[in-house]
């Protein structure tokens, strides 16, 4: 920008008016090549495709804590849930949820949100292994099914020897006492004069 030149009748500043607009132009010459400049890793950076996510996410490890929060507290222990990729703290969990699966989240981790297309042998491939899955649940239903059973008939067999064993020992007292099935003394019942009452006795 040249000087400016004050004539000797005025006292006030004039500015080169096609100087300045020579200058204008240039730099918005350059912040146009900046832009391209900054374009270009972009369009050859491609996004990865969106993918399932593998790692366990952690909602409950600091559920029933108390946390002290002063103005020196980090972000990341701030309370609520923290994204270190967004740099950023949910306060719920389901916020949260719905953040790392948001397309903010996703773009900042280096994803598109498209994902990719299956092929009819992947897809035959998924029906095979869900087929294999059911079949083992299966067997292991039977198996368990079994068990149960054979604990079941267990239990009952033992509860039938209880019963045997219990009559058997009831049958034994009434010997050793000497009472007959009607749990009285003989010589008292024939005292009593049902000596042969119900009896086939002569």
């Amino acid at each position: 920008m040249s000087h400016p030149q004050a004539r000797p009748e005025d006292h006030r500043r004039r500015w080169d008016s096609d100087e300045i607009e020579r200058r204008m132009r240039e730099r918005d010459e350059e912040a146009r090549q900046q832009e391209l400049e900054d374009e270009k890793p972009r369009k050859k950076a491609k996004k990865e495709l969106l993918r399932a996510r593998e790692e366990r996410v952690d909602l409950e490890s600091r559920v029933g804590k108390s946390v002290i929060i002063t103005s020196t507290t980090p972000l990341n222990q701030a309370g609520g849930f923290y994204c270190e990729v967004c740099d950023c703290v949910i306060k719920d969990s389901i916020n949260y949820l719905d953040h790392i699966n948001g397309k903010k989240h996703q773009k900042n981790m280096g994803f598109s949100m498209k994902t990719e297309r299956s092929t009819v042998d992947q897809v035959k491939a998924r029906f095979a292994r869900n087929k294999e899955k059911m079949e083992e649940k299966k067997q292991e239903y039977d198996f368990e099914e079994k068990m149960k059973e054979l604990r079941e008939e267990e239990e009952k067999y033992r509860e039938y020897k209880r019963e045997k064993k219990q009559e058997k020992k009831r049958k034994a007292e009434i010997q050793d006492s000497g009472e007959d099935g009607d749990g009285m003394d003989p010589d008292m019942a024939a005292m009593m004069g049902f000596s042969g009452f119900g009896t086939s006795k002569k």
